[in-house]
């Protein structure tokens, strides 16, 4: 994800219109959750398959991982058109941040605050555990999530196209608290399901959101950042 991610992103942000950019990303979004669907039922089949060898389940992983090298390396292709720089592009110093637009920073804070409100999923897991789902239960958790995320990023995003920002995220962080609620005073199962539901509908409010922001923002970093390379020589 990490290093996918921002190319991913980058090239969702080149191919589309700045009207239809949030659904785009919402679509990304959902397309992306399927697959997060799709491995945790998995999972909850091999472990039941296997009597809980956790190992053995793992090694199931590779074969995606593996095709999906696969298709870098054969299938995907640098658009036509683009001419190579023709010199490597001088690292970032302190003065060059500086220069960055002010929109800029206020999306890096407000990501950063977002970060820290949310903590690792992981911890939906744990809880799972907590309330006394099996081993071989437990992914149920991440199935439920990300079929709330899948089903409701597209929508968000479009949403997103059509309302402010500021709202949506509000939006978003007042499920999660929400959800984390839910989560903290859950005693039973169906009320850690209910809360993962929550966490997955804030992710779908929040996420491609984000990456619209950040692709809106990119063009006058950019340009920004030229300019000030173009004064320094």
């Amino acid at each position: 994800m990490g290093v996918g991610g921002a190319p991913r992103d980058a090239l969702v942000a080149d191919i589309t219109t700045p009207a239809q950019r949030g659904a785009a990303y919402g679509l990304r979004q959902a397309l992306d959750s399927v697959g997060a669907c799709v491995g945790p039922l998995l999972a909850v089949v091999l472990m039941w398959w296997f009597g809980g060898q956790v190992r053995t389940v793992l090694w199931f992983a590779v074969v995606p991982a593996a095709l999906a090298v696969a298709v870098l390396v054969v299938a995907v292709r640098e658009p036509a058109g683009r001419a190579a720089p023709r010199r490597a592009a001088a690292p970032l110093t302190w003065a060059a941040l500086g220069a960055l637009p002010r929109r800029y920073w206020h999306i890096v804070a407000l990501g950063a605050v977002f970060a820290l409100a949310r903590f690792s999923e992981a911890f939906l897991v744990l809880r799972a555990s907590d309330v006394g789902l099996t081993a071989t239960q437990v992914p149920i958790v991440m199935v439920v999530m990300n079929v709330v995320y899948a089903g409701a990023a597209y929508p968000a995003g479009r949403l997103s196209d059509r309302m402010p920002a500021r709202t949506l995220l509000t939006l978003g962080l007042a499920v999660l608290v929400a959800a984390d609620l839910v989560l903290a005073w859950a005693r039973a199962p169906l009320a850690v399901v209910a809360g993962t539901a929550g966490w997955g509908l804030h992710l779908a409010l929040t996420q491609g959101l984000f990456a619209k922001l950040v692709a809106g923002a990119a063009v006058s970093a950019v340009a920004a950042l030229s300019m000030f390379t173009y004064r320094r020589t």
